[in-house]
């Protein structure tokens, strides 16, 4: 299968992350020549397949054959908590850990929301987006002793389509002591099965397993949210031990073109403590009788070396320095949720396809879903994030009642306004916006009628001009790489999905839709915002509108009826 990749016109094509890291400069070089390479651009896309093969196109889900299963009961009639109240930790009380707890998690977060049909097609839509919905996010969960469960802590792999839990290993009762995990928490490990995306969007899909690996993230935390459980990145794990903890093979010893990549580990549960493994005995792991077949996802493949080596590049070394604490800014409130219960909105969570490109915004709504946004102190779902913010939004408003059209920008973090400010076009007003209430960092930059360069941008989507507004989100990508290395380029992406789940959610509760766009011109947008540097890079867009609904889809329940 040929590899679509145009060159450039002028000058040579970016450089290639051919050859693997050996070292964390090495690691570095991959990982911006990735970034560089992959950049779509007015005279060339990123490399990827000239058309889709639909005989290889890869099951989107994993199953074990031969593992035992435990059916999870599907919730019902619960709307669940006000879905304002939950995003703000503290105001649910803890639910028990139990079954009905964690099949509550998980058809709030990862589990299917609908089916859809057109004539004789039928897909499955999931709680969780995902870029072309593909789906590459795996979940497992390491579970303390439970009596329904069997009686033993083990390790098991979450099948959304049956909502079962698939146990994959049994856990010795001093293994699970030794993660030393406080009472009522447990354990989410994510993985990424980069061919899924790779089928479609060839080079450019390492990027969108990352946006969905943060969607992913952000679904855990806000179905934990509903629970009264805090959801906390572990930071002491390197990458080659969470593989370790869910009985994945190493990619780097055993390559596979379906090859799971283990990418995070997040602790659950009513405890407030950020969580600490750094001793426990990661390699007993490898010992265990591990059961369950993976299921063969496409008959064929087409290797994309470039994401290989960057994936390998990426994987967080075990001694990488713990990231500390930040000061945030402010504490988050309730926003008023309009008696939306959580699992309302996060379950009737839909992309939007097309925007009628005339309904507007409210002001006060439009505020309100980029007060969503900040990470304050308390809001979900950004305490999972050890790290300081890294991402802005460069926001443009199209149709926002009471706001003069035009460009505007959401400060993220006061601490570093001054040089990100220094970092774009001179002529920028940075004027504070009209009507905002006093604790959102939104300022005006160009006031101008820009939908049509809103759509250009985004791979002239018109999608993205129809909406009420429409925005990039922007990195600081030199900064964050320089500090911390290779292996936070994909939190960088982790953050950006966590940031789209916001809008997504927030887009539901006030009667819109939204949707995520991978597909943009890089330097492009960055030509807008005047960026001479990579010093800030754009990372994911996103729009928010009203939806024209089309007649010849039809949504069919996630679940039988009991």
């Amino acid at each position: 299968m040929a590899h679509w990749n145009k060159s450039l016109p002028h000058g040579e094509p970016p450089p290639t992350p051919s050859s693997p890291a050996s070292g964390p400069a090495d690691a570095l070089r991959v990982v911006r020549a990735y970034h560089e390479q992959t950049k779509h651009a007015f005279q060339r896309y990123a490399a990827g397949p000239m058309e889709l093969d639909w005989a290889t196109q890869p099951d989107p889900f994993r199953r074990f054959a031969g593992a035992p299963t435990s059916r999870l009961t599907l919730p019902q009639g619960d709307a669940g908590p006000d879905y304002g109240e939950a995003l703000v930790e503290g105001r649910v009380p803890p639910a028990p850990l139990d079954p009905t707890g964690l099949s509550r998690l998980l058809y709030d977060s990862l589990a299917i929301s609908a089916w859809k049909e057109a004539g004789e097609s039928r897909w499955a839509l999931r709680v969780n987006p995902s870029s072309g919905n593909l789906h590459p996010t795996e979940g497992y969960l390491l579970l303390p002793p439970l009596d329904e469960f069997g009686g033993s802590a083990g390790v098991y792999h979450y099948a959304p389509r049956e909502h079962v839990l698939e146990r994959r290993a049994a856990l010795p009762p001093e293994l699970w002591q030794a993660l030393g995990l406080p009472a009522g928490n447990f354990l989410v490990a994510l993985s990424s099965i980069h061919w899924r995306e790779a089928w479609k969007y060839g080079e450019r899909a390492f990027r969108y397993c990352q946006h969905d690996v943060g969607h992913a993230l952000a679904a855990l935390a806000i179905g934990a949210a509903g629970l009264g459980w805090r959801a906390r990145l572990v930071q002491d794990i390197g990458t080659r031990d969470i593989g370790r903890l869910i009985g994945l093979p190493d990619t780097a010893d055993h390559p596979n073109p379906e090859a799971e990549y283990p990418d995070c580990l997040v602790s659950l549960g009513p405890a407030d403590d950020e969580p600490r493994l750094g001793d426990a005995p990661f390699a007993r792991f490898d010992e265990l009788p591990w059961s369950g077949t993976p299921n063969d996802l496409s008959p064929a493949h087409v290797e994309w070396n470039a994401i290989e080596v960057t994936a390998e590049a990426v994987r967080k070394p075990a001694d990488a320095p713990l990231l500390p604490p930040w000061p945030r800014d402010g504490t988050a409130e309730p926003v008023e949720s309009g008696r939306n219960g959580l699992r309302e909105v996060v379950r009737r969570r839909r992309s939007g396809l097309a925007f009628d490109g005339q309904t507007g915004l409210p002001a006060a709504a439009f505020f309100r879903i980029l007060e969503s946004c900040m990470p304050r102190a308390g809001r979900v779902p950004f305490t999972q994030f050890p790290w300081s913010p890294r991402l802005h939004l460069a926001v443009f408003v199209h149709r926002v009642e009471g706001l003069t059209p035009g460009l505007y920008w959401l400060q993220r973090d006061p601490a570093s306004a001054e040089a990100v400010r220094a970092g774009c076009r001179e002529a920028f007003l940075w004027a504070p916006a009209e009507g905002k209430p006093d604790p959102l960092p939104l300022s005006l930059l160009l006031p101008m009628d820009l939908r049509g360069h809103a759509a250009s941008i985004s791979c002239g989507q018109a999608i993205a001009g129809d909406g009420a507004f429409s925005l990039g989100m922007i990195a600081e990508f030199d900064r964050s790489l320089d500090e911390h290395g290779a292996w936070f380029y994909p939190r960088l992406y982790w953050e950006a999905g966590a940031l789209g789940q916001a809008l997504y959610l927030e887009a539901e509760a006030v009667g819109l839709r939204s949707t995520g766009i991978g597909c943009y011109f890089d330097d492009p947008m960055h030509s807008i915002l005047g960026l001479r540097s990579s010093a800030l890079q754009s990372l994911y867009h996103f729009t928010v509108g009203r939806q024209v609904d089309d007649p010849r889809l039809t949504d069919r329940p996630a679940y039988p009826a009991p």
